[in-house]
């Protein structure tokens, strides 16, 4: 899996991004699956706005986004919903988990969406190694921030995915969680011969990274 950006500016942002110099934005650049990606940026410059650009959820922005290759102005719902299922996962920094569900039915949810790629004893296993067993069968709307958040990176985890789009993934865990949530995610992304793009605010050394960009 291949993302390509053609001299994408986010129209909200585009008379800040005159006052600084990209490597993302108003540029060329590409994404592929053997890449761990960094995307290193402050608060309110555009992080979110970028994965969701990414994940076609946004379109008010110039220049374009390519899916190996093809626009994604151009791709059917159909086509962009099996890419979702098949070829790119995320999670998102607001979680977007189901309140009223329980944690772990907002996890299978996801497992079921498409022929499962784990079974559903994977569920168990990852919440041991993240430590939310115990919240599992609790609606996720009562858990903390920082157990959602494990939650929704398991949830993201659960589904087939060449590309893994991460928005600040780690940002209410503690050095103890983010270092079994990096470990997890490093161990699925190297079963698939996967990549990622990370976003967050400051260097770090979760994982190796294949190239660390500033927004």
């Amino acid at each position: 899996m291949q993302i390509e950006l053609k001299q994408l500016v986010p129209i909200p942002l585009k008379d800040k991004l005159l006052q600084r110099v990209s490597d993302i934005w108003n540029t060329n650049v590409s994404f592929s699956s053997d890449q761990q990606i960094k995307i290193k940026a402050p608060s309110g410059s555009g992080k979110t706005t970028f994965i969701h650009t990414l994940y076609k959820l946004r379109y008010d922005y110039a220049g374009d986004v390519l899916y190996n290759g093809i626009n994604i102005k151009n791709i059917t719902d159909d086509d962009l919903a099996n890419i979702r299922k098949q070829k790119i996962s995320i999670i998102f920094q607001d979680l977007r988990l189901f309140p009223n569900l329980t944690a772990g039915e907002n996890i299978e949810l996801n497992r079921v969406l498409q022929y499962p790629f784990h079974e559903k004893e994977k569920i168990t296993e990852m919440a041991e190694k993240l430590g939310v067993t115990s919240i599992l069968n609790q609606r996720a709307g009562l858990c903390s921030y920082g157990e959602q958040q494990r939650i929704a990176i398991i949830r993201a985890l659960m589904q087939p995915f060449e590309l893994l789009l991460m928005d600040e993934p780690f940002s209410h865990l503690d050095q103890k969680n983010i270092h079994k949530a990096t470990a997890l995610i490093q161990e699925e992304c190297s079963k698939r011969k996967a990549g990622f793009i990370l976003t967050d605010l400051d260097d770090d050394e979760h994982f190796k990274y294949s190239q660390t960009l500033n927004l």
